[in-house]
C-alpha cells in the first residue's frame, strides 16, 4: 500500500497546486473588479456562477476522457488511447458550438434574467466575450485532461500556473488601463481571462501527447467517454445546485451571515482543493490499474485512498476550528460577519473528515464503473443535507445549516459504503494483464 500511497500523492500534488491558483487568480481578480462596484461586481459573479453551471457539462467530457484514456495505457491498448483522443477532440468542438453559440445570441436575456439596469448592461458586456472565448476553457481542460490521463500532472500544473500569472498581469492592465492604455472595465476583465487561456492553449497544444492508431470507432470511443465522465459531471451540478440552495437559507438570517459564509467558504477551498486533488489522482491510478487487471493493486490503492483522505480530512477539522477566529480576522474586521465566519469554520469541522472520504473514493468509484452508486449516494446525501439545514434553521439558527451540512456529508459517506460493499469487480478489470505503473 506504501506504493500506492507514493503513487497517489505524486499525482495528487500537482493537482492541487493547479487548482488552487486558479482559486488565488479568482480572488485577486474579484479585488481589481471591486474598484469599478458594486454593478461590476455583479456582472463577474453572474458570469463566474454562468461557467460554474457549464462546467458541470464540460467535466463529462473531459474526466471521462482522462479515465478511458488512463484505461486504455493500462491495458496497453495504444489503438483505444488513440480513439479515445481523437473522439475527445471531436466532443469539445461540438460542445464548444452548443453552449456557446446560443449563450452568445441570448447574453442579454440571460443578463436581464438575474440582473437590473446597469449591472445587466455590465454583464452582457462580459458575456459578448466570455461566450466565444468559452471554446479555449473547454479546450484547455481536455487537453489537461489527456496529459493527467498519461500519468502526467504537472503539466497541467505549470499550464495553470502560466496562465494565472498572466491573468494576474493583464487584468489590472485591461480593467483599470494604466497610463496610455484604456481602460475597458468588466470587458476588459473578459478579454484578460481569454487571452490568458488562449496562450496557455498554444503552449498546450506545442507539448501535447503525440498518439498514432487507426481512425475507426471514434464514436463509439466518444460514448465511451461520455457514460465515464456522467457521474464526474452529475457530482459537480448537484453539490453545485445544493450550495445554492443553501446559500438562499443563509440569506434569510441576514446580510451578516452571508457575507461570514462567503469569507469562511473562501477559506475552506484552500483545503477542499486539497480532497478533489485526491480524487482526480485517485481516479487515473484505478483507471489506469482496472486497464491493466490488477485486481490486488486496485484493493491497496482504495485503502491508500481512505488513509490519505482521512489524514487531509482529520488535519482540516482541526485546523477549521482552531483557526477559525484568527484567519477570519484577516478578512473583516466587523464583528458581526466575524462571528459568523468563525461559527461556520468551526461547525465545518464536523463534516470535512467524511466529506474528505466521499470526494476521494469517488475518484476510485468511478473510474472503475460504480460511478451510479456514488451519484446515488451524493445525490441522497445532498437531500438529507437540505433537508437537516431547514429543519434545524428554526431551533438552531443558522448554526442549523451548518450541522445539515454535517447530516448530508455523514449520510453520502454511510450510503457509498453500503452500495458499493459488496459490489464485484468490473469484468474490464482483467486477470491476466501485467501492471505497468504510472510515473
Amino acid at each position: 500500500m506504501r506504493g500506492q500511497l507514493s503513487r497517489l500523492a505524486a499525482l495528487a500534488g500537482p493537482v492541487y497546486v493547479e487548482l488552487l491558483s486558479g482559486v488565488i487568480a479568482s480572488v485577486i481578480g474579484t479585488l481589481w473588479v471591486a474598484g469599478l462596484g458594486g454593478t461590476a461586481v455583479a456582472a463577474v459573479t453572474l458570469a463566474g456562477t454562468v461557467e460554474n453551471l457549464l462546467l458541470g457539462l464540460v467535466l463529462v467530457v473531459s474526466s471521462g476522457t482522462s479515465v478511458r484514456l488512463s484505461r486504455a495505457l493500462g491495458a496497453g491498448d495504444h489503438e483505444e488511447a488513440a480513439r479515445t483522443t481523437r473522439a475527445a477532440w471531436r466532443l469539445c468542438l461540438v460542445g464548444s458550438l452548443a453552449l456557446a453559440v446560443p449563450g452568445f445570441l441570448l447574453r442579454d436575456r440571460l443578463a436581464a434574467a438575474f440582473l437590473d439596469g446597469e449591472a445587466a448592461a455590465r454583464a452582457a458586456e462580459y458575456l459578448a466575450v466570455a461566450f466565444p472565448a468559452f471554446a479555449l476553457f473547454f479546450a484547455q481542460r481536455v487537453a489537461d485532461e489527456l496529459f493527467k490521463g498519461t500519468g502526467d500532472t504537472r503539466t497541467p500544473m505549470r499550464i495553470a500556473l502560466l496562465s494565472n500569472a498572466l491573468l494576474l498581469v493583464l487584468d489590472p492592465l485591461l480593467i483599470l488601463g494604466p497610463g496610455p492604455l484604456p481602460a475597458l472595465g468588466v470587458t476588459g476583465a473578459a478579454l484578460a481571462l481569454a487571452a490568458s487561456r488562449a496562450v496557455a492553449l498554444a503552449v498546450t497544444l506545442r507539448l501535447r501527447p503525440r498518439t498514432g492508431g487507426a481512425a475507426g470507432g471514434v464514436g463509439s470511443a466518444a460514448l465511451r467517454i461520455l457514460r465515464a465522465g456522467a457521474p464526474f459531471g452529475l457530482d459537480f451540478s448537484a453539490r453545485m445546485a445544493v450550495g445554492t440552495a443553501q446559500l438562499g437559507l443563509v440569506a434569510g438570517f441576514g446580510v451578516a451571515a452571508v457575507a461570514g459564509y462567503g469569507i469562511g467558504y473562501r477559506l475552506l477551498l484552500v483545503a477542499t482543493m486539497a480532497f478533489y486533488a485526491v480524487r482526480q489522482a485517485a481516479a487515473l491510478r484505478a483507471a489506469h490499474l482496472a486497464g491493466a487487471g490488477a485486481r490486488s493493486a486496485l484493493g491497496a490503492l482504495r485503502r491508500a485512498t481512505v488513509r490519505f483522505a482521512a489524514l487531509l480530512g482529520a488535519g482540516t477539522a482541526a485546523l477549521s476550528a482552531a483557526l477559525a477566529a484568527p484567519l477570519t480576522s484577516l478578512f473583516t474586521d466587523d464583528p458581526a460577519v466575524a462571528a459568523q465566519s468563525v461559527g461556520f469554520l468551526r461547525m465545518a469541522a464536523l463534516y470535512l473528515l467524511p466529506y474528505a472520504l466521499v470526494v476521494a473514493l469517488g475518484g476510485v468509484h468511478q473510474a472503475t464503473g460504480a460511478g451510479r452508486p456514488l451519484v446515488l449516494a451524493v445525490l441522497l446525501g445532498l437531500g438529507a443535507q437540505l433537508g437537516s439545514s431547514a429543519g434545524l434553521a428554526g431551533p438552531l439558527g443558522v448554526n442549523g445549516v451548518w450541522l445539515g451540512q454535517a447530516v448530508g456529508a455523514v449520510t453520502q459517506l454511510a450510503l457509498l459504503l453500503v452500495l458499493t460493499r459488496r459490489r464485484p469487480v468490473p469484468a474490464t478489470v482483467r486477470r491476466t494483464r501485467t501492471l505497468r505503473p504510472v510515473e
